[in-house]
């Protein structure tokens, strides 16, 4: 059924079914629009399983060990 049609049955409709089917679709849209609003889990916790971040200290011995080896002439 296309806007249009039902636009024209609405017509057909006593004032008193217009008001509930206004209602009507006033609460189903409310309860839609609830459930889409719901509220999304916090990502804070999203690397958790991951452990502890490793340090500076540490990044930096792990970039030095890596590119102990590489001299200017490797560039």
């Amino acid at each position: 059924m296309t806007l249009q049609e039902l636009m024209r049955w609405t017509e057909k409709l006593s004032a008193i079914e217009k008001r509930q089917l206004i209602e009507k679709i006033t609460a189903e849209m409310a309860s839609e629009s609830a459930e889409v609003n719901q509220p999304r889990p916090s990502l804070w916790g999203i690397c958790a399983d991951l452990g502890q971040a490793p340090s500076a200290e540490d990044i930096d011995k792990t970039r030095r060990e890596a590119w102990g080896d590489f001299t200017a002439e490797d560039i």
